[in-house]
């Protein structure tokens, strides 16, 4: 669908702020163009229909992906994943149920670059159970004006999310002295916010190789996995991934070899899973 709808990308354009401007050139729907819309992609698989659904709410998704600029990550990178999720939520919208694409996406958008965040941000590998990945989106709105936790604000807040007092002491210690946007609604329906979609994975490939990062990855388990892949795959892993300053963004790696962000991001996920083959034994046996 993605590759079918063929949409404006950041690269594309050359600049965020292009992009901006770009998306905000296509005009708003009304609840009669989009249930017409809807209707037409649900029963006629009408993808210029799903195109036209999808480029009217691309400004959505720049609006949620700013909350997100506190991470530290690319926001080329955070506005292509919110826009997967876009697309996700047309596919999966229905418009018998008299709900606005706005309002059924917003969740969608999020969820996606929640996993972006996760997968990504090197300071959240304490967050690896849902009740500390609830902790990390929450603790900032949570805490308020407050610079500094209270012990009573901490058995509070450890209530509240189910978490243990220490670990609400030891995220908020990764959190100081660094300015983070850090998103999520107290007041969200638990069945309903996004970090109800996200996923409590194992350690996998992604966390072996930031624990490399901050040990300088020099071990030999690493450097064999590296060799195990082809040139553009190593390049990509170790431009995302192993560089100690400023990592290349998927529109930087896609520019480099002429090929889509989406490509690049497809090439990534599949050179991780072919390292976890030789990094996941090394992991477990620490």
């Amino acid at each position: 669908m993605a590759r079918a709808l063929a949409l404006p990308t950041v690269s594309a354009v050359g600049s965020i702020d292009a992009y901006i401007q770009a998306v905000r050139q296509f005009p708003l729907l009304s609840e009669e163009e989009e249930l017409t819309l809807a209707t037409r992609f649900r029963e006629e698989d009408d993808l210029d229909a799903a195109r036209q659904l999808v480029l009217s709410h691309l400004r959505l998704v720049v609006a949620i992906s700013r909350g997100y600029l506190g991470y530290g990550l690319p926001h080329a990178d955070l506005i292509q994943e919110g826009n997967v999720g876009l697309m996700k939520a047309v596919k999966r919208f229905d418009p018998r149920r008299g709900v606005r694409l706005v309002s059924f996406a917003i969740h969608w958008i999020k969820a996606e670059i929640h996993e972006y965040v996760l997968r990504n941000w090197r300071m959240v590998k304490v967050a690896t159970t849902k009740a500390q990945r609830k902790l990390f989106f929450n603790l900032r709105s949570l805490k308020g004006d407050s610079e500094v936790l209270t012990a009573p604000q901490v058995a509070q807040i450890a209530q509240r999310l189910s978490v243990k007092p220490d670990e609400v002491v030891e995220m908020e210690a990764r959190f100081s002295g660094h300015e983070l946007a850090i998103d999520g609604n107290a007041e969200d329906d638990e069945g309903l916010a996004p970090i109800a979609y996200l996923a409590d994975h194992s350690s996998g490939p992604e966390e072996v190789l930031q624990a490399r990062a901050r040990d300088q990855l020099q071990g030999e388990g690493l450097q064999s996995a590296l060799v195990s892949l082809d040139p553009r795959s190593r390049r990509v892993i170790e431009a995302r991934w192993l560089a100690e300053d400023n990592p290349a963004t998927l529109h930087e790696l896609a520019a480099e070899y002429g090929v889509s962000a989406e490509r690049i991001r497809q090439i990534e996920v599949r050179a991780l899973q072919k390292m976890r083959a030789t990094l996941q034994p090394l992991a477990e046996t620490r």
